[in-house]
């Protein structure tokens, strides 16, 4: 009873389709217009991925510290190393390009060697004056500017690893944009047309090649680049789909309406996203290829079955009724477990994941109707397919194809089962080596120029991603006290002494530069003041920085005193070595800083990241659990059967093992692009499951319960649809790797292989274990068959 209400809805909704053709058009066009309207509200993310939830406690420490310090990742840096800058041509093109950005309303402060200062003694004020370290006037001497370099690396010490490297005489400029543009729209501006254009000039007339990096920076270059993928992404999505679709059918009809679908499904997921509010990251941009490469499997299923009708019975509105009430239910039941595996997604607590994930599943579910609408209204205004369309149903590779599963599944179970047990122990031994990485720019493109810049920085300043340490010291000005200062003098060897770290800044490097000035610049006494010295040095110190506007270390004490910050910077390490970093620090952070005088946080968008990468890794099996659950309900829904359920589960869990296995051998770490994988590649592999259990349980009603008969028709059907989608679906999800980000190209990459293992399975794994599940109703069967030919 129950099945004929079910059969009876899905007949009744081809009627109610195939009768209102024009009004579900002319709807579908209204929506197509409403959604392309809401493109007006896409842009680009200007901020960076935060991957873990708000109220976590690494979440809570940065915003305590943005609280007390504001953005800490508004640095740009401009650096060379090349021994012809100091002439006076190239010192004279290089204060033009500081002063220029100096003079930009978007930049805050610029600290560069053309207007350097020194701290100087002023014994008649008792205080230290900053003087300007290059008389302008002179550098048009090349002498002089000689003597400057000498100067510069043998008595500053205090901008050594800050604006250069002794060792390799390399120098860096550092530009603070304003902290009020750095998370919107006009940091993209000033990057792109006014700090590229004055760099280019820079390059131009000296053939000193700059070298630029620092977050806003690497940030706005990454989101230009990400902006030029999209549209590579979405053109080569469907023309190797479109290509693929034609050879297999034949028919630039098929192929033509199955494009026009797509492209409606690529407007309505922008639209989706400019209608919710929802930025454009490396996530959400692959939301329309991936919506082309599932959009086109739902055309196969239903065209396919519409041919292959017509080729049974020549009946244009019976073989329309039958997609719609036959196929409609499957495919429906498909996309539903694919729309559940990005779903789960939402479940993370992850702001980007929620996103990618809420839009994907509503997209999943919007492209199924669409095809479901179009495919059949379309068809029903067109003539009958000519025999040259429906000729692909007899390819002899095909029936070769098939013959050779079916031939492994009726004969060779035992092979199948010890070739699936021996790709399971292979891949479990590869998923041992599986490794966590949360590089915030491991995700960003290794070709782009902006990446040398990155390496250059590694190898002359310890990198550029910023580590911050925040030091509350529980009382007002308590940050000036003598004890506090030597505490973090020691805190800052540790840190010096790290490899992955760069020299820290803090408040303690001026007062040892105070000591030096004190001693008229003498650079032996770049070191703290002793107890005898510090009550007069640090009174000079004191009254050099009050209302200076020039004051370096401003940002480096909050108003109160109470509140003061270390920060350095880090090599782009993965998370197992800055684990072990953090933990070195730490240790350190205990024992020189008493908890019930200091409260010390180590924290830095660098960190957060990373945090938020395990934090991800580790919620993955979760939403991967959730998955799989849900999607047995929806199985065991469909067919009443534990058994069932079991067999799909067992078929498609492989075909992640496999992938887990090669991402643990080629060492392709986890990370956000990559944790994707998992709910993409099984919410699609189990589509082909259902679409065969769909149509064994219909073969075992028609044929009163011959399980092998149903298995093999079953099989023989769907096949072909399995093969052809399965292709489809590898050769698009590869169009992926034509990125340059290496997490999309991984994406890509390892779903593809997911999907080749998830066809052997679903194709031969899968028939296998129902008759293997079955097989004593199958001999019983047998058994009664031979009772009545005897």
């Amino acid at each position: 009873m129950k099945n004929t209400v079910h059969v009876g809805f899905w007949e009744k909704l081809a009627r109610i389709i195939l009768k209102n053709r024009i009004t579900i058009l002319i709807l579908v066009s209204a929506i197509t217009i409403f959604l392309a309207f809401q493109w007006k509200n896409l842009s680009m993310t200007y901020t960076e991925a935060n991957l873990l939830p708000k109220d976590h406690s690494a979440n809570k420490d940065y915003q305590k510290f943005l609280d007390k310090f504001g953005e800490e990742g508004n640095l740009v840096v401009i650096g060379f190393k090349d021994p012809k800058f100091f002439t006076p041509k190239n010192y004279a093109a290089w204060n033009e390009l500081m002063t220029g950005l100096k003079k930009s309303k978007e930049v805050d402060l610029v600290v560069s060697l053309n207007d350097l200062k020194k701290l100087e003694k002023d014994t008649v004020n008792e205080k230290f004056v900053l003087t300007p370290f290059i008389d302008q006037s002179k550098a048009i001497d090349p002498e002089y500017l000689k003597g400057i370099q000498y100067e510069l690396f043998h008595n500053l010490p205090f901008y050594e690893g800050l604006l250069f490297n002794k060792e390799s005489g390399s120098i860096r400029s550092a530009v603070y944009i304003n902290k009020a543009i750095v998370n919107t729209a006009e940091r993209k501006t000033f990057i792109l047309n006014n700090l590229v254009p004055k760099i280019a000039k820079f390059e131009k007339t000296t053939g000193i090649d700059l070298r630029v990096s620092g977050m806003p920076y690497i940030r706005t270059i990454n989101a230009d680049n990400m902006k030029g993928e999209i549209a590579l992404f979405i053109g080569a999505a469907l023309l190797t789909v479109s290509l693929i679709f034609f050879f297999f059918f034949r028919s630039f009809r098929a192929t033509f309406i199955s494009i026009c679908i797509l492209i409606i499904g690529v407007t309505w997921s922008f639209g989706t996203l400019g209608l919710i509010g929802y930025k454009i990251t490396i996530l959400t941009a692959i939301i329309p290829p991936l919506i082309i490469v599932i959009g086109i499997t739902n055309c196969i299923f239903l065209i396919n079955k519409y041919q292959q009708e017509i080729r049974l019975h020549n009946n244009q509105a019976k073989a329309l009724q039958r997609v719609i009430s036959k196929i409609g239910h499957a495919t429906l039941m498909t996309n539903l477990t694919a729309a559940i595996g990005f779903a789960t997604l939402m479940i993370t607590g992850n702001e980007l994941l929620f996103e990618f994930g809420l839009v994907t599943s509503i997209n999943v579910l919007s492209v199924y109707m669409l095809t479901l609408f179009i495919v059949p209204i379309v068809y029903s205004f067109l003539p009958l397919p000519k025999e040259k369309h429906l000729y692909h149903l007899t390819k002899t590779y095909i029936s070769t194809l098939l013959n050779g599963v079916e031939n492994l599944v009726k004969n060779k179970r035992k092979i199948v089962y010890i070739i699936y047990a021996v790709l399971l122990l292979i891949s479990i031994n590869g998923v041992r080596q599986m490794k966590v990485s949360g590089s915030l720019i491991g995700e960003m493109p290794k070709t782009a120029s902006f990446f040398k810049d990155i390496l250059f920085y590694e190898k002359e300043f310890n990198g550029v991603m910023p580590l911050e340490i925040m030091i509350d010291t529980k009382k007002k000005k308590g940050v000036m006290k003598a004890s506090t200062i030597r505490k973090m003098d020691e805190l800052q060897t540790t840190i010096s002494e790290i490899p992955e770290l760069a020299k820290p800044v803090s408040v303690v490097n001026l007062v040892k530069y105070s000591k030096q000035a004190f001693y008229n610049g003498n650079p032996e006494y770049y070191q703290l003041p002793t107890s005898q010295e510090q009550t007069f040095i640090l009174s000079y110190a004191k009254n050099a920085t009050k209302n200076s506007k020039e004051n370096l270390m401003k940002a480096y004490v909050d108003s109160t005193g109470q509140y003061a910050r270390i920060t350095t910077f880090m090599k782009d390490i993965g998370t197992d070595e800055m684990a072990k970093v953090e933990n070195k620090l730490k240790l350190k952070i205990k024992e020189i800083f008493p908890k019930d005088r200091y409260e010390v946080t180590i924290t830095g968008k660098a960190l957060v990241f990373q945090k938020g990468t395990s934090y991800l890794a580790h919620n993955l099996i979760e939403s991967l659990f959730f998955a799989i659950l849900t999607i047995a309900i929806l199985i065991l829904y469909l067919f009443r059967s534990f058994k069932m359920v079991l067999a799909s589960l067992i078929t498609n869990i492989l075909p992640l093992c496999i992938t887990s296995g090669l991402m643990g051998y080629f060492g392709i770490p986890l990370k956000p692009s990559t944790i994707l994988v998992f709910s993409i590649a099984f919410g699609i592999s189990v589509d082909n499951a259902i679409q065969f259990m769909a149509k064994y349980k219909h073969d075992l009603l028609q044929s009163r319960g011959k399980i092998k008969k149903s298995v093999f028709s079953a099989l023989r059907e769907t096949g072909v649809s399995t093969f052809y989608t399965s292709i489809v679906l590898i050769l698009g999800f590869a169009t992926f790797t034509l990125s340059s980000f290496s997490g999309t190209i991984a994406l890509g990459g390892l779903i593809s292989c997911t999907l080749v293992f998830a066809m052997f399975a679903n194709l031969v794994v899968l028939p296998s274990l129902v008759l293997s599940f079955e097989k004593k109703k199958t001999k019983k069967q047998e058994a009664e068959l031979e009772e009545l030919e005897e």
